[in-house]
């Protein structure tokens, strides 16, 4: 992977990790199914109309066309069963679920789409970054009360965040530029979630508090973080760049003891130390031997 890539991966990471801080400032009025279709159905409008172009462009594909819906698809479901993943198996254990079976899901579907297997080095990544989020969630889980449902509704994100991405690298592989995939993508599945958004929505769009942190998870997390996102998916396989996305649950643990005074555990930094070590694995390569 390309340090740009990389880099633009750990600004999409460091912006996924300051959600659960904004949405903990919600009123508690306010839904977790209105927090996920705002945030990502105004966001995926306000990303599809700033790529008009070439989402346009991306719709006009005949071989994009398929991956759009089937991304979009996975654009509406992953808002709604994350934010019901954390609230019914409470955050640490439904971030962990849905973020870490992400890149599993997504080496799967890419499998199944290229006909082509990713390689061992990513699956000893995989492991030793699943371990380090285990030990991170298992660290941060002492006040959470999980549920089968909630596990499930986890599982089920994780599924949809894995679909969106590959469809996104698919759209870029059949010749649309990345902001096109990612407008394109995203502004699908952003318009049931508006619909999702008018029935749920009353209690955030009413008070300027909510509106103004549903304002910056739309544009911060979803806008700008996605575009970074899919300019990393033209370097890399939705694979790999889901396997590094794994750094969001880092870049949040830091936020939270930073910020939010929690305390975090030595087996728990332990497990943030696996997760960077899986990641490293992952994406340096290295260095050919030299003959003698």
């Amino acid at each position: 992977m390309s340090y740009s890539a990389l880099l633009a991966l750990l600004v999409s990471c460091l912006m996924w990790g300051t959600t659960g801080i904004v949405a903990a400032g919600m009123t508690p009025d306010v839904s977790t199914f209105a927090i996920g279709a705002f945030t990502m159905g105004v966001g995926g409008l306000v990303l599809g109309i700033v790529t008009l172009k070439p989402v346009i462009t991306a719709w006009r594909n005949p071989r994009a066309r398929a991956w759009i819906l089937l991304g979009g698809l996975g654009v509406f479901v992953y808002p709604l069963a994350f934010y019901a993943g954390m609230r019914d198996a409470g955050v640490a254990v439904g971030n962990s679920v849905a973020l870490g079976s992400g890149p599993l899901f997504a080496g799967i579907i890419e499998w199944l789409a290229s006909k082509r297997a990713p390689g061992r080095r990513w699956f000893l990544a995989l492991a030793v970054a699943a371990i380090g989020l285990t030990a991170v969630g298992i660290a941060r889980a002492s006040g959470d009360s999980g549920s089968f449902g909630g596990v499930m509704f986890a599982l089920v994100a994780g599924i949809a965040y894995a679909l969106y991405s590959v469809a996104g690298s698919r759209v870029i592989s059949a010749g649309v530029p990345f902001r096109g995939s990612m407008g394109a993508v995203f502004s699908a599945g952003a318009i049931p979630l508006v619909v999702v958004l008018a029935i749920t929505g009353a209690p955030l769009v009413s008070d300027p508090g909510n509106l103004l942190r549903g304002a910056y998870l739309a544009l911060g997390p979803t806008v700008t973080a996605y575009l970074f996102f899919g300019y990393a998916l033209t370097r890399a396989s939705a694979s790999l760049v889901t396997l590094v996305t794994l750094l969001e649950p880092v870049f949040a643990t830091v936020l939270a003891v930073l910020l939010l005074g929690e305390t975090l555990p030595p087996f728990g930094w332990a497990g943030i130390g696996l997760l960077i070590v899986g990641v490293a694995i992952a994406t340096v390569k290295p260095r050919a031997s030299s003959s003698p």
